[in-house]
């Protein structure tokens, strides 16, 4: 019968998925990590208790990264069915992180029913820390994500971070837990707080955005162009239009344009001519920042790498900055170990034999005219507190992306990360994407304009002004850190209280 919970535990982990973007059935994810806090403390051993955490993780993960195996239907290198084998991989070896937590939570609050959760909220916080951080990282839909249409509760990530917001996530599903045991004190003194913070409306209402009285004029382009189309030559010129008739005629105000990741396929630091291309859909106090490719030479002038990278153009045809991606896609941009997965007929996602070679980090750029400028590209963006540079803050954070590859749940999903990232930085965010969403997002999160999923279109706009540095943007994951050593620590004391 050992099977059982395990069996329980891979379908809450299923179901739980469903919370997030697009669906956002949230309650089902409170309601399956209540289940999962009930089926660990009722484990007789260790080994059990991970057991049910790891299985709860494999059906997360399973059903909430299926848009990866999208992405293999772009890639002729590969069978198509093996986007759904990486799927399944990469779920059995994230599943190791909620089975941690499970593990933790059992070692040290199973002797106190108040106690467990906070233990479990403090472990939860910690491993998806560990998660976003090691072997590269993969932060991918944090558990506090599920809460980012509950009103002003996902707030909270700007003092506690987004882990700490996926804390919260684990509390209140423990509070409902303790109020099905009938233990109301518990239950009753998490979730009160929980549903006023839920209740009130955000600060900022969609028709209301808070700008400055000079604030700059900015124009976001989504061209609609398919993964299918982006690489293939016959396409250049037909995706060259798409991109120039959305730009749209230069007036007298300056505008800043943005195009998406990857937009052009030109090497525009080698090409003066695809530079001057794009100098044209300019007027004279334009600026356009657009995605592509840096070329990276050895000393005797070859190529070996690339970057893949977003340009800042002037109207005269000149590059005056260049951000180059810091964190890659291992697989999508380039291939570890790849003499011996190439040798196994193993190849990337991106085309190209070239990897592409990362950055140095965020970095803050002054485009003269319209502020200081942080870039984030793709899905660079999810990192909690690894966005901004802390020394030179920026005004606004561009995030350029491709969610062309990632079917009809990742862009959604991609949006809902850099939602919190605005909060957690009190910074506004814009996004640019070939096929959506394209969206301008205030500094509390709030989504002002959006451009739907598979539809070409602009957004013109004045840009949302920055908020004062909430304490995460001064702190960053220490506090989230803090908040589980908090949490583990009472939910410790309280096991102990009540022998």
């Amino acid at each position: 019968m050992n099977h059982i919970p395990k069996s329980v535990a891979l379908g809450a982990g299923l179901v739980s998925a469903l919370g997030f973007a697009p669906l956002d059935w949230w309650p089902l994810t409170l309601m399956c990590l209540a289940l999962l806090l009930h089926l660990v403390s009722e484990a007789s051993n260790l080994r059990g208790a991970m057991a049910r955490g790891y299985w709860f993780g494999v059906g997360h993960f399973v059903v909430g990264l299926n848009w990866i195996a999208g992405a293999f239907q772009y890639q002729d290198a590969m069978p198509k069915w093996l986007g759904w084998i990486a799927v399944v991989l990469l779920s059995l070896y994230l599943a190791v992180y909620p089975a941690m937590a499970s593990g933790l939570a059992w070692r040290w609050g199973r002797k106190s029913q108040a106690g467990f959760p906070l233990v479990f909220a403090a472990a939860w916080i910690v491993t998806e820390y560990l998660r976003a951080t090691m072997f590269t990282g993969f932060a991918w839909n944090p558990m506090g994500v599920a809460l980012i249409k509950l009103g002003a509760l996902p707030h909270l990530s700007g003092t506690v971070g987004t882990y700490g917001l996926s804390g919260m996530a684990v509390l209140t599903a423990g509070a409902a837990l303790a109020l099905a045991r009938q233990r109301w004190g518990f239950g009753l003194l998490i979730l009160v707080p929980v549903a006023v913070l839920s209740s009130i409306p955000k600060t900022i209402s969609q028709t209301r955005a808070v700008v400055a009285p000079i604030s700059p004029l900015i124009r976001v382009v989504q061209p609609n162009i398919g993964q299918q189309d982006k690489h293939e030559k016959a396409f250049d010129k037909v995706n060259f239009e798409k991109l120039a008739s959305l730009t749209g005629a230069a007036g007298r105000t300056p505008r800043l344009i943005l195009w998406p990741e990857a937009a052009v396929p030109d090497f525009l630091e080698e090409e003066e001519w695809a530079r001057e291309r794009l100098a044209r859909l300019m007027g004279p106090n334009d600026m356009l920042v657009t995605g592509g490719v840096a070329l990276v030479e050895d000393r005797e002038g070859y190529v070996v790498g690339a970057r893949n990278s977003s340009f800042v153009l002037t109207p005269s045809a000149d590059i005056i900055a260049r951000y180059d991606k810091a964190h890659l896609v291992p697989y999508g941009e380039y291939l570890p170990m790849r003499p011996v997965l190439s040798a196994i007929g193993l190849s990337r996602l991106v085309p190209g034999d070239l990897d592409f070679w990362p950055g140095p980090g965020p970095q803050t750029t002054s485009v003269p005219g319209f502020g200081r400028m942080g870039v984030q590209i793709c899905y660079e963006i999810i990192f909690s507190g690894h966005v901004i540079d802390r020394n030179n803050r920026p005004d606004f954070l561009f995030n350029p992306s491709n969610d062309a590859w990632f079917g009809s749940w990742g862009p959604p999903q991609h949006l809902a990360q850099a939602r919190l990232r605005a909060i957690e930085e009190g910074v506004p965010i814009v996004r640019s994407t070939p096929t959506g969403i394209s969206a301008v997002i205030a500094a509390d999160g709030n989504l002002l304009h959006h451009l739907p999923y598979r539809r070409a279109g602009y957004i013109e706009t004045r840009l949302p002004a920055a908020r004062p540095p909430t304490l995460f943007a001064r702190f960053g994951n220490i506090l989230s850190l803090g908040f589980a050593f908090f949490l583990g620590a009472l939910g410790i004391a309280l096991g102990r209280f009540n022998r």
